[in-house]
């Protein structure tokens, strides 16, 4: 019996780190110009402090209001895992708060993301582990069930396969196949030196091509009126 929507998946394929680390530093607006602006999750799942995320998806699935699937895929995850958890966006109750991420930190785990609400918000701020949410509330969560671990799940637009490549800065989350990690990297790496050598000339007062402006409009067939 499968039963379906409330089962674990015990082994993840996971990428190879030196793959995952190809990313590192890298911007998250970059890495998805180069993926055809498509491969971010939605604005609404917004860091609740400054570190950067970087490591590989282990998907959890939990229902409305419930962490029990969550608090498994804590003792579960390898280091180098972001439990991402989706929770149908959950805004009347947290999903994990400043215990979880904690004891999440002393297991090497690399980030949270949560299509939902956390709580400790303000504690969560001043921590060095990358956490993304929907919201913040301080009512708790129940611990029933059902769920999933380990299974494709969808969050802010974006279908997550376990083991995907997950980069998140300032601006948001992109994902990441590993399969075409690699080339991506690379591709990635060629836009932020095109466009470290723009700001550079920009600041050194040098300006930037401004042509193609007028070009697009012409070839839109946009009129000017006077």
């Amino acid at each position: 019996m499968s039963n379906v929507g409330f089962r674990i998946k015990t082994h993840i394929d996971r990428p190879d780190k030196k793959l995952v680390k190809l990313f590192s530093g890298m911007p998250v607006a970059n890495i998805d110009d180069c993926m055809n602006r498509t491969a971010c999750l939605d604005s609404g799942l917004r860091p609740y402090n400054k570190s950067k995320l970087l490591g590989c998806a282990l998907t959890v699935r939990c229902t409305s209001g419930d962490n029990l699937m969550m608090h498994k895929a804590l003792d579960m995850a390898q280091p180098g895992d972001i439990i991402i958890v989706s929770s149908e966006g959950a805004q009347l109750r947290a999903t994990c708060g400043e215990i979880m991420v904690r004891y999440a930190m002393s297991r090497g785990i690399a980030g949270f993301i949560i299509d939902g609400c956390i709580r400790d918000a303000d504690e969560i701020a001043e921590i060095d582990f990358p956490v993304y949410a929907r919201g913040a509330i301080p009512n708790g969560p129940y611990k029933n069930g059902p769920g999933e671990i380990g299974f494709p799940i969808a969050i802010g637009g974006v279908v997550i396969n376990p083991g995907d490549i997950l980069v998140g800065d300032g601006d948001g989350i992109a994902v990441i196949n590993p399969a075409d990690a690699e080339e991506l990297a690379a591709e990635t790496k060629k836009v932020t030196a095109k466009e470290t050598k723009i700001m550079a000339d920009v600041t050194a007062g040098k300006g930037m091509d401004r042509a193609w402006v007028d070009k697009a409009l012409e070839e839109k067939s946009c009129v000017f009126v006077d």
